[in-house]
Parts: structure tokens; C-alpha cells; sequence
């Protein structure tokens, strides 16, 4: 909320506490599946010990002269909102990490993540992401604004509404593409091979993804997975039971445009597919707390053959599950190579509904492969050009029938 006084002279201390008490949080948790804080240690000068016992200290006097001298000089005084210079601090903190799934979020953007695991957002619905320093495209959701206006995984965008995003944070350019339903944002992208930058104007909508849907096809079961989000165990759990009832022949799982989600989810997915094996190795910060993930023991279509569809927009628990199933020898992958993201992250509740999500984990396939900038590579590629989607083909369709009929 913005303030609408103009600070007063003890307002920094005050509001110095409470960002104290934020970089003491945030400095101090322990990575792993069950969390111990451990507390900073503080001499009577505000310097910041290391809580790892590390010989550097942080000399927290930077930061308060900074402040104090903003909050005195500033010769637009109703500019300084001090929460918003909060969130700059601690944004700015974060981002020095240099890692594009590491990022603090706001009370509003943490809403917005929330309601897009739960299948509810409004806006474009893309993922995006930052990569290279470039604000990237990970995935269009489908049927949503961005994929009807032709939106594609790895475009990169470098204008919003003829703003360029050079000097913007991610987040400052992901605020202002998302928007209120029914208004229009342009985005200027590069595609890769394309000479010339394309402007693509997209109108805002709301959007509901259902995680899973499915549909049988010459006996063939179409299983089409859109998020790993809240509901997608209960909503492919549900899928399975009927489509066992049709007594398919074969199974084609469509992990495209699926920019990923809760890992949980995708262990329950291959866990249908696979009896028993391995699912993914998790390497965390401290080897002794690595795990290797395996199947439930639950499967359920263990014997028809599988076919995992996967293009660049298909990362993290996607690609986990492509993965999964194609060094276990359970199905055969078809299309394009896959988008290379080889983190876990987990999100932690800060003051006040903020919230920080923190890589926490790198994970690499059942054969001990790193996918990171890499993806997963298909048994057999086969690309879907701008011309297929323009006349409604999909070879890689295509393909995946008649793998399984023949």
C-alpha cells in the first residue's frame, strides 16, 4: 500500500527495523525439506555475520546511509513509497544472484502465481522467463491469448507497447504485459531465424487451464497434461479410470506447451506409467540430503505402448517425466527438444503475503543427466513449422499415430 505522508524523520528507523527483520529471514533459511532458521548474529555497529560461518561480513551501514539520505534529499519527496523501496531492496538482493528462478514476488504477483497453479490467471497467459539476460518466452499456454496470437517458445520479447524491456527488471516487464481482461498489450519479439522483429498485438483475457484432458482416437488414448499445477494428480487420477474403461491400445501423452509446475505431480504421473523404477535424483545444496525419487508402485498402464509428446515449451516437470519414462525404455519421445530446466524451486511465505522462490535443488534424469540449457532430446524429431499451425496440422501428431499403430 502507498503511503500518502511525507516521511518523517524517525520513519526510516522504523522502517529499517522491518527490513531488517526481512534480510534476517531471508538470510538465514536452511535449504532442505524440512526448514530450520537459524538467526544472523548482530554486533552493536549493524554488521551482518554469515550464517554459514563464512569469513565475509556484510557492513549494514551502506544500506541505512543509502536510505537516510533518500528519505532527507530526495527533491520529490512524494516519490519516496517506502514499501515499494522495500521491495526494490529485497528484489535487488535476489536478483544479484543471477539466477532467472530465484525471484522475490510482491503480495500481488504472489497472488497471481498462486491462481495460476490453482488453473486461474488473467492476462496473456505465457510463461516467461529471464534467460541470458533476455526476457524469453517459455511456453504459451494453450488456448489462451498468447498462443491464439501466435505467440512461440523462445521467442524473445524487447518491447512492451513500443517500450523497450532493455533497462527493465523482470518482474517491472511481467507487470506490464499482464493487465485486466479485455485490454490489448503489443509485444515486439525476435524468433530465431525470422531477419526482422514482429509485432504481435495480444488482448488480455482470463484464463481457465484444466491441467488434464484427454480423448480417444482411433483406440488410441490422447492424454493432454497443460500444468502440473494444484489439481492435476485428482484431475489425471480421474482421466486414468476412464480411460481404462475404453480398453485403448496405445497412449499418447502430450506434454507440449507444458512450462511445468510441482514435482510432486510429475512423480504421480510417471508413477501411472512406470511399476518401479527411478524418476529423478535430487542434488540439493549439501550432498548429504541428495534423494533419489522412485516410482509409488501404483501403475496403472503399465502394458500398452507410450508415446511422450514434447516441444520448446515443454520444461521442468515435463521434462522430468519425458525423462523419466524415456531412460526407464517405458515409451518412445517424439518432437522437438525440449526447453532445459534442471532446478527445484520452493517457495517460501514472507511478511505480509509476499513470498520468495528460491532455487533450492538441481535434478537430473534416472541415467544421471543434466538437462539444464539442454532439454530432453527425442527418440525421433519431427518440427511443427508456423505453417503447420496456421493450417491446423500437427505432424508430430501424426507421428505419434502411427508409431503406436504400427
Amino acid at each position: 500500500m502507498k503511503s500518502s505522508q511525507k516521511p518523517q524523520s524517525s520513519s526510516p528507523k522504523i522502517l529499517g527495523f522491518i527490513i531488517m527483520l526481512v534480510f534476517v529471514f531471508m538470510l538465514g533459511w536452511n535449504v532442505g525439506v524440512n526448514h530450520t532458521y537459524q538467526k544472523d548474529i548482530f554486533d552493536s555497529n549493524n554488521i551482518v555475520l554469515s550464517p554459514y560461518g563464512e569469513a565475509e561480513t556484510v557492513n549494514m551501514q551502506l544500506f541505512w546511509d543509502t536510505w537516510n539520505i533518500l528519505s532527507g534529499k530526495y527533491v520529490d519527496p512524494h516519490k519516496l513509497d517506502s514499501q515499494k523501496m522495500i521491495f526494490g531492496a529485497v528484489s535487488g538482493m535476489v536478483d544479484s544472484l543471477d539466477d532467472p528462478y530465484t525471484g522475490f514476488m510482491t503480495p500481488k504477483e504472489n497472488k497471481e502465481f498462486q491462481d495460476s497453479l490453482d488453473g486461474t490467471l488473467e492476462g496473456i497467459g505465457a510463461e516467461l522467463t529471464m534467460r541470458h539476460g533476455l526476457i524469453t518466452v517459455v511456453s504459451p499456454l494453450k488456448g489462451s491469448p498468447a498462443k491464439r496470437a501466435g505467440l512461440q517458445p523462445e521467442d524473445i520479447i524487447v518491447e512492451v507497447n513500443g517500450e523497450s524491456v532493455e533497462e527493465m527488471s523482470f518482474e517491472q516487464a511481467v507487470i506490464k504485459i499482464r493487465g485486466e481482461k479485455g485490454t490489448a498489450v503489443v509485444l515486439t519479439i525476435i524468433r530465431g531465424n525470422v531477419p526482422e522483429p514482429i509485432k504481435l498485438s495480444i488482448v488480455r483475457d482470463k484464463i481457465n487451464v484444466d491441467s488434464v484432458s484427454w480423448e480417444i482416437k482411433d483406440q488410441i488414448a490422447i492424454i493432454e497434461i497443460n500444468q502440473f499445477g494444484n489439481g492435476t494428480r485428482y484431475e489425471f487420477s480421474k482421466a486414468v479410470n476412464e480411460i481404462l474403461n475404453k480398453r485403448p491400445k496405445g497412449a499418447i501423452l502430450d506434454l507440449r506447451y507444458n512450462g511445468g509446475g510441482y514435482l510432486e505431480g510429475a512423480v504421480d504421473i510417471v508413477s501411472e506409467f512406470i511399476e518401479s523404477g527411478k524418476v529423478v535424483t535430487i542434488k540439493k545444496r549439501n550432498p548429504d540430503e541428495d534423494e533419489i525419487i522412485y516410482t509409488s508402485g501404483q501403475a496403472r498402464i503399465t502394458s500398452i505402448p507410450l508415446v511422450v509428446l514434447i516441444n520448446k515449451g515443454s520444461a521442468s516437470a515435463s521434462e522430468i517425466v519425458a525423462g523419466a519414462i524415456q531412460d526407464n525404455g517405458r515409451g518412445y519421445i517424439i518432437g522437438e527438444t525440449s526447453f532445459g530446466k534442471g532446478t527445484v524451486q520452493e517457495v517460501e511465505n514472507l511478511i505480509g503475503g509476499a513470498s520468495l522462490r528460491v532455487t533450492v535443488a538441481k535434478w537430473f534424469t534416472p541415467n544421471d543427466n543434466n538437462i539444464s540449457e539442454v532439454g530432453i532430446t527425442p527418440d525421433l524429431i519431427v518440427e511443427r513449422t508456423p505453417e503447420d499451425y496456421e493450417n491446423n496440422t500437427d505432424p508430430q501428431m501424426d507421428a505419434a499415430m502411427e508409431y503406436l499403430k504400427k
